[in-house]
């Protein structure tokens, strides 16, 4: 049994529209898949339907070794701290805090006490390349900064899977080159964690593992574009 496991999700909104159509799909503990799709092809509904941001109309879905229904809300609030680590767009970080404040944010629901909160959340920042910044407000960073932080603030719980979601679509060339190498870094160095990357960008996509594409809500295409084992790059169907 894969770790994700998604069997027939329809995703219908209140307006009637449809937003996921029949998406079926496993993802393997290590894997780094890369979501691609243009605008309004559901590529962010389903991330945000894996991830339990989001609800789904009918089909299944088990994360771990239990289906969604049978996880108590209480379970389900439990899973987004501490498995879960969510990347996003446009960083969701609270911008007059620091980046240690902010970083430390997802330890304070999940009982760990200080002093090992700020130890944990200083080797999450030092791990991004922020030591230096630790103390700084988040408001005077960099977009490629501040996209840093909020992957520290992922990473800080150790958590099982990693959903980013268009990282580096508020960056320029350089600022998502350097945030993309930290996804494979973190891809390499732990290789039982999951990543699940959302792009429209094929630069992006490349460092990913795997390339699943959607559109118009169903997974057009599902390859492997690198070996995991020897690293080379081919894509092989």
């Amino acid at each position: 049994m894969a770790f994700i496991e998604a069997r027939n999700i329809e995703k219908v909104y209140s307006d009637g529209t449809r937003a996921l159509r029949g998406v079926s799909l496993d993802i393997e503990k290590g894997e780094f898949v890369a979501i691609m799709g243009s605008s309004g092809s559901g590529k962010s509904t389903l991330l945000h339907t894996l991830g339990f941001l989001d609800s789904y109309t009918s089909g299944s879905y088990s994360f771990g070794d239990r289906e969604i229904k049978d996880y108590s809300e209480t379970e389900v609030a439990r899973i987004r701290n501490k498995r879960i680590g969510f990347v996003f767009q446009m960083f969701n970080l609270l911008q007059r805090a620091s980046v240690l404040e902010n970083v430390k944010l997802p330890l304070a629901y999940s009982g760990i006490r200080e002093p090992l909160r700020s130890k944990l959340a200083l080797e999450a920042i030092e791990s991004v390349g922020l030591g230096h910044r630790k103390d700084f407000d988040v408001a005077v960073l960099s977009g490629g900064e501040k996209q840093r932080v909020a992957i520290a603030r992922a990473i800080v719980n150790d958590p099982d899977v990693i959903f980013a979601d268009e990282p580096t679509g508020n960056l320029d060339s350089g600022s998502g080159k350097a945030v993309m190498n930290i996804f494979d870094k973190m891809n390499k160095e732990r290789r039982d964690r999951i990543i699940v990357l959302i792009t429209h960008e094929t630069n992006t996509a490349r460092y990913a593992e795997r390339i699943i594409k959607i559109g118009d809500g169903k997974i057009v295409d599902d390859y492997v574009v690198k070996d995991r084992i020897s690293g080379q790059e081919e894509y092989i169907k």
